[in-house]
């Protein structure tokens, strides 16, 4: 039971997860590029636009990996007709939940309105949001079938069909927002209509690579009722890890308008330290999705003490690797801001803060290590309940008081933000120490 093996097998799992979700980032990066080529006004409306979608989508998003621990322990039982059922669940819940999803997003000009973004700010970025609306069931079918290659250990096809979509992409954005290949000249709904046109390539092209290369063998069965009732399991499930992504997406646009109250300069810097600290955590994220396959297949498989081996390989694996992003960042803090912008006020701001960017950094990233092996137990609810008390009860009520109070700034902002990742990733870690998945084990015989 080596850590060696441990390490080995979490890497092969987690680095494909890491690549496909910089390609996906990459997604909305190119958006931005091209929409800030096409117009300022249209950039900002595009910018302030994926407050709310993104804060939305995030959410239906936690939901549906309420399969994941259905799927990977499944699998880990030899389990076909079960991984089966978990799915069709999935597919099911990813088509409702698109009803209400469409419906947030059709009001987001009411909801930008409601925070005080000016009347045509908000009327563009609402036509942006609705121009992506036929993309949502698209989006959210991929995730689903995301999940349930992953939790069998298949990780490379999502990131092969997100490299090929980046390209897609390109194109779209290129002929919708300018004008290009015999389509009208559309700007930010054009970048929303690329955006759904985008989605809805990579969920097809994904069930087409499943269907050449018969990836359904040992992981499907006929579409059946007992998929409704295997529902409410993955809602029990997925619930909790809806909640807890909002709670952490929403504590964010809640310290971006604390920073934006600091003035331009110092929300220019909160961005761009935001925009650095997402890349790193990408790989931390991969490592906690191959947490979650590898623990639940293990836990599936009743190798309870093995299963513990692997969680304990998986912290050690994304506190190393944010001990490295953490030195990065600060080591970095004058030049990393460089790729942003070349304002002296801003990048003074920036090379402030991203040292303690980088100490949040790796409480955020052994949080969401633990997170993972907790979704691969199956122990869902702890994580909305750890995150609410990690940001509502300590980190933004700390930042509030550090920043306004004790007058600390923009800084006063990350370190209250870092408490409250600190007492949270302490306290996941003591959780999955003590009560990870040996303390599932009944018996010797079941703790190979």
């Amino acid at each position: 039971m080596s850590l060696r093996k441990e390490f080995n097998i979490i890497r092969q799992l987690a680095l494909p997860v890491v690549g496909t979700q910089l390609a996906a980032m990459m997604l909305g990066i190119v958006d931005m590029m091209m929409l800030g080529h096409f117009s300022k006004e249209a950039l900002a409306a595009s910018a302030i636009s994926r407050v709310w979608v993104f804060g939305t989508v995030i959410i239906a998003q936690g939901i549906l990996l309420g399969v994941d621990p259905l799927i990977s322990q499944a699998h880990g039982r030899g389990e076909a007709e079960r991984v089966g059922i978990a799915t069709q669940a999935g597919i099911i819940l990813a088509l409702i939940l698109s009803v209400p999803l469409a419906l947030a997003w059709v009001y987001t000009d009411h909801a930008l309105l409601s925070v005080g973004v000016d009347s045509e700010r908000s009327a563009l970025a609402g036509s942006y949001a609705i121009a992506q609306i036929p993309g949502i069931p698209f989006y959210l079918l991929f995730a689903v079938q995301r999940s349930w290659l992953q939790g069998r250990g298949i990780m490379r096809p999502a990131l092969w069909v997100v490299l090929i979509s980046n390209a897609f992409n390109i194109v779209a954005n290129w002929a919708l927002i300018f004008g290009r290949l015999g389509f009208a000249e559309h700007g930010v709904i054009g970048a929303g209509l690329a955006t759904a046109v985008t989605q809805a390539f990579m969920c097809l092209t994904l069930f087409l690579y499943i269907r050449r290369f018969n990836l359904t063998a040992g992981a499907w069965c006929a579409w059946s009722r007992r998929a409704l009732g295997s529902l409410r399991e993955v809602v029990r499930l997925g619930l909790p890890i809806g909640i807890q992504f909002g709670l952490e997406v929403w504590a964010f646009q809640i310290a971006t308008l604390m920073s934006e109250e600091l003035g331009t300069d110092q929300l220019a810097a909160h961005s761009i330290v935001l925009a650095l600290s997402s890349i790193t955590f990408m790989v931390p994220l991969g490592i906690s999705i191959g947490a979650a396959t590898r623990v639940g297949n293990l836990v599936g498989a009743r190798r309870y003490r093995r299963a513990q081996v692997s969680t304990r390989a998986t912290l050690v694996m994304g506190a190393g690797i944010m001990i490295l992003a953490a030195l990065a960042l600060s080591l970095g803090r004058d030049t990393l801001p460089r790729l942003f912008n070349e304002d002296p006020a801003v990048l003074t701001a920036a090379a402030a803060i991203l040292p303690i960017a980088g100490a949040f950094q790796l409480f955020d990233g052994v949080q969401v290590v633990a997170s993972g092996v907790l979704r691969g137990m199956g122990r869902t609810r702890i994580l909305a309940v750890a995150h609410f008390i990690a940001f509502y009860v300590l980190g933004l009520p700390f930042a509030a008081y550090f920043t306004f109070e004790r007058g600390w700034g923009l800084s006063g902002i990350w370190w209250g933000l870092c408490l409250g990742l600190a007492v949270v990733a302490l306290g996941l870690v003591y959780w999955v120490t003590r009560r990870g998945p040996a303390s599932m084990a009944v018996s010797p015989e079941t703790a190979s």
